[in-house]
C-alpha cells in the first residue's frame, strides 16, 4: 500500500476474508463527544472564568478543528453545574453531560464567580455572558447559533432559570457588545428556586442565614431578617404577566433531601398562572440529583422539549 495523506473517501478498505471474524456494519453516524477543557470565557476583576466545552462528533461530521470547519453545525446548551452557588466541580458530572452531547448538542459547562467573590446576580451574568461567547465563537465549536438554550441544575437551575429573565444585553454587564444572551428554553434540574419557604432546603441547618448558602450568595445577609432580599433570590416572586421568560422544563426528584420539591411545584405554577409555558416533570422516588435525571427516558423528554424549541 502507498505510503502517503490518505483521505478517507479514496483509502481502499479490508475485505479479505478471515476465518472466525464476524463483520458488523456500520453507518459513520455513531456519536462519539470531543471534549474541549479550559476554556476562558471572561475575565473580570482578575478572576478569570471557564467553560468545559463538548462537541459531538462522528466519521460522517467531523469536528472542527484548526484550520478545518467542522462539516456540521449543532445546536448549544450553556449547562451551569449545581454548587450551593460555592466554588464549582465543572468536571464531576461531565461523564453524565456527555450523554446529552453524544444525543447532538454541543453543550458548554459554565463555571462562573462563586459567593466569596460575586453576589447574585454575577452568577447569572456569567451565565449569560458564557451564551454570548458561545455565539461569538459559534463556528469554532460547531455550533448553530440561533439555536441555543440553558440548563442547571441545583443552584445551577436557579441561575439557569434566572438567565432567562435578567435581560441585560444593553448593559455594562454583556461583555460581548451587540451580542445576545437569549435563549429558545430553558432547562432546570431540580433547582433551588424558592427562599420564601421555611422548608426550602430540609438539610441546611442555617437556612436562610448569613452564613447558608443562600445568604452568601446574597453577600452575608440574613435573609429570615431581609423580606425583600429574600424575594429578589425566590425566582418565582420575580415573574409576572410581563416577565420574557423562554419555555421551562423542570425536572424533580420527589425525596430532594436537599430542596423541597415545593419549590419547583410552585416555580411552575407561577409560570402557568401567569401565562408562561412550563412543563414539570416529578421522578418518584429521586433526591437530589443522581443518575435518574440521566436515564434514557428522562433525556429522551429532555431531547424532546429541546427539539420542540430548538428545531
Amino acid at each position: 500500500m502507498e505510503l502517503k495523506a490518505w483521505e478517507y473517501d479514496e483509502f481502499p478498505a479490508f475485505d479479505e476474508d478471515v476465518a472466525g471474524a464476524t463483520w458488523l456494519d456500520t453507518t459513520g453516524d455513531e456519536t462519539g463527544v470531543q471534549y474541549t477543557p479550559n476554556v476562558e470565557y471572561e475575565c473580570i476583576g482578575g478572576v478569570s472564568r471557564v467553560l468545559q466545552i463538548l462537541i459531538p462528533t462522528s466519521r460522517n461530521a467531523k469536528a472542527p478543528r484548526p484550520g478545518r470547519a467542522a462539516s456540521r453545525t449543532y445546536p448549544c446548551v450553556v449547562y451551569v453545574q449545581g454548587s450551593a452557588w460555592m466554588t464549582q466541580n465543572v468536571y464531576a458530572n461531565l461523564p453524565c453531560i456527555a450523554r446529552l452531547a453524544a444525543r447532538g448538542y454541543v453543550v458548554a459547562v459554565v463555571q462562573y464567580r462563586e459567593s466569596g467573590i460575586g453576589v447574585f446576580p454575577d452568577p447569572v451574568r456569567d451565565a449569560r455572558n458564557a451564551i454570548r461567547f458561545m455565539r461569538v465563537h459559534a463556528a469554532e465549536y460547531a455550533i448553530d447559533p440561533t439555536r441555543m438554550a440553558v440548563m442547571g441544575d441545583s443552584s445551577g437551575g436557579h441561575t439557569a432559570t434566572y438567565a432567562g429573565i435578567l435581560h441585560d444585553d444593553d448593559t455594562e454587564h454583556n461583555l460581548f457588545p451587540g451580542t445576545s444572551a437569549e435563549v429558545s428554553c430553558i432547562v432546570n434540574y431540580y433547582g433551588s428556586t424558592d427562599f420564601t419557604l421555611e422548608d426550602a432546603n430540609p438539610s441546611t441547618p442555617d437556612h436562610n442565614g448569613p452564613e447558608s448558602p443562600e445568604g452568601r450568595v446574597m453577600g452575608g445577609i440574613d435573609l429570615n431578617a431581609d423580606q425583600n432580599a429574600r424575594e429578589t433570590l425566590t425566582v418565582k416572586c420575580n415573574i409576572d404577566g410581563q416577565t420574557q421568560i423562554a419555555p421551562v422544563l423542570i425536572m424533580h426528584g420527589t425525596k430532594d433531601r436537599t430542596v423541597n420539591t415545593k419549590c419547583s411545584v410552585y416555580l411552575h405554577q407561577r409560570l402557568v398562572e401567569t401565562g408562561h409555558e412550563s412543563h414539570l416533570y416529578l421522578l418518584r422516588g429521586a433526591d437530589h440529583g443522581g443518575p435518574e435525571f440521566w436515564a434514557p427516558q428522562t433525556l429522551d423528554i429532555v431531547e424532546a422539549f429541546l427539539r420542540e424549541h430548538l428545531g
